[in-house]
Order: structure tokens, then C-alpha cells, then sequence
């Protein structure tokens, strides 16, 4: 199929773009990964597509005070490649997963936020790090943790005429650790479960703090405080991380995997992700 008629505009101005926007009949155009088969198949018929890869200020990317930021129009493989990104480790953990190389040179990180796909990589790892988004709108900017977020499959506290303007990423702190891994049916392709895990240690290297969130399990990203999990059953994890996959995995069974398959993935995953992440985490103390 092809996609119904739409206007076309790229704005040079962040005003410009809430201006198109204003009424609610428009659709942010940054990458274009998501948003243009969504078009071909007619699941959306917006009247204009406001392209804001003209706006300066949406093309930033690097360090600020509040950690590693990103704009909105930043394509992914330029994360991918930054070296200041290395600040955020699980950033370039989880690049690797996101599509394939010829998607990421044009699909951005904001936009891949925006599109809150449940079995996406990187909404994930903005939860786990409790990363912050920053949206423009007719009422002026504000600030959302990404868990608040991301408020369901493919929805975002985002109104329609809204724009993000970025996601800021916290730098790593010594001390922390992280671990990243799904199972996909091929690589490039959404995953059938994933995990992402951060833990922080103490100078005797206890662990202080432990998130983990899941992905590809559930409606969006689920986060859940496991320090106590981590600290109590670190010789043994599986049983516990079993336990907590019944508690935490709630997406139907389909094609490729039922509830129980996933369930079973996840819970493998977490046990193994939330140990490298502890040893990450005591070797990066050290090391300190």
C-alpha cells in the first residue's frame, strides 16, 4: 500500500515545529524507521509530517551537567560511534541490538523512545537508568523520568502536540555495574525477552542498589528494585529471578513464544545479567 496524502514541511525553528503542530493533526518526522511503514500501511493518516531534522538545537548530542544528552533528531549510529557515549556504558551494550546497522544510520534514539515499542532496547535502557526526557509543547517544556514516560504498548505521556527535545542519559558512577542481553528469533529483530541491569556496591563491595528491567515481557518496560533480590540470593539467583519472572511477565503467548517460554527466557536472563553486573560493578570499585 501506499501512504495517504500528507502535507510535508521542515521547519528551521523549534517554534516553527510546535507551530505545525499546533492543532493536533500533525506527526513528528525525525528518522522515519517507525513512522514511515506505520504510513504505508495506513495505521496512521496524518495531514502534515513535520520534519525537525532542520532544527539546530534537536541535532545536539554530548555531555551537559545533568549527564549525556541527546536530541531529538540525533540518529543512533552517531550515539553509536560518539565516544563521550562511553560515559554511558550500557548505551553501547544495547546499540548493537537496536535493528541493524542501516536502520540506526537513520532511526534516532528519541524517536525510538517515542515509538514505546514494549520489545524496543533502548526505552529499556532509559528506564533502567532512570533516564530524563524533555518534551516542547503549547504550555512550554517539561521533564519526565522515561519510566513516566513510556505509559503503555506504543503510547507516551506525549500529546499531539508535543515534541521531545531529548533524553538525558546519567553518567556511570563508580562503583556501578550493568549488563544487557535479549534472545531474538534473529538478530535485528525485536526481542522475545530482554533484560537490563544496574547494581552499585559499596567500598565493601555490598551491593548498595540493584534495577533491573524487562523487556519484550509485558505492555513497556517493566523496572523493578531487586536489591534485596541480589543481596540475599547472590550464590543462587535463578530461583528468585524464576519467582520474580511469574510476577513480572504478563504478555500473551504468540507465534513465536508463549508466556511460559518467556517467562523462562527472562528469569534465565535476569540471574545471568544481575551477576555480571554485580562482578561489573565490584571490578569498576576496584579499579576506581
Amino acid at each position: 500500500m501506499k501512504a495517504a496524502p500528507f502535507a510535508y514541511v521542515r521547519p528551521g525553528r523549534l517554534d516553527d515545529v510546535l507551530g505545525e503542530l499546533a492543532g493536533g493533526d500533525g506527526k513528528v518526522l525525525a528518522g522515519g524507521q517507525s513512522l514511515v511503514p506505520v504510513l504505508a500501511m495506513r495505521l496512521g493518516r496524518p495531514g502534515t509530517l513535520v520534519d525537525i531534522t532542520a532544527v539546530p538545537e534537536l541535532a545536539s548530542v554530548g555531555p551537559d551537567q545533568h549527564g549525556y544528552r541527546i536530541g531529538a533528531a540525533v540518529r543512533q549510529r552517531a550515539v553509536e560511534h560518539d565516544p563521550a557515549a562511553r560515559a554511558v556504558p550500557l548505551i553501547g551494550m544495547a546499540m548493537p541490538f537496536v535493528g541493524h546497522r542501516e536502520l540506526r544510520s537513520r532511526g534516532t534514539v528519541c524517536g525510538s523512545l517515542a515509538h514505546a515499542d514494549p520489545a524496543a532496547e533502548l526505552p529499556a535502557v532509559a528506564c533502567c537508568l532512570q533516564a530524563t526526557v524533555e518534551l516542547a509543547g503549547p504550555a512550554g517544556r517539561r521533564r519526565l523520568p522515561a519510566e513516566e514516560f513510556v505509559t503503555g504498548a506504543m503510547t507516551t505521556a506525549a500529546c499531539p502536540e508535543d515534541v521531545v527535545v531529548a533524553v538525558t542519559f546519567p553518567h556511570a558512577r563508580p562503583g556501578e555495574g550493568y549488563g544487557f542481553a535479549e534472545i531474538a528469533r534473529r538478530h535485528g529483530d525485536f526481542a522475545l525477552a530482554g533484560v537490563v541491569t544496574r547494581v552499585r556496591v559499596g567500598a565493601d563491595g555490598g551491593v548498595t542498589e540493584a534495577r533491573l528491567t524487562g523487556f519484550g515481557i509485558s505492555d513497556r518496560a517493566v523496572t523493578r528494585d531487586v536489591t534485596s533480590l541480589l543481596a540475599e540470593h547472590e550464590d543462587d539467583l535463578r530461583p528468585a529471578t524464576a519467582a520474580l519472572a511469574e510476577d513480572v511477565v504478563d504478555t500473551g503467548g504468540d507465534t513465536h513464544g508463549s508466556t511460559g517460554y518467556r517467562r523462562r527466557l527472562f528469569g534465565v536472563l535476569a540471574a545471568r545479567e544481575l551477576s555480571r553486573a554485580l562482578q561489573r560493578a565490584r571490578d569498576r570499585k576496584e579499579g576506581s
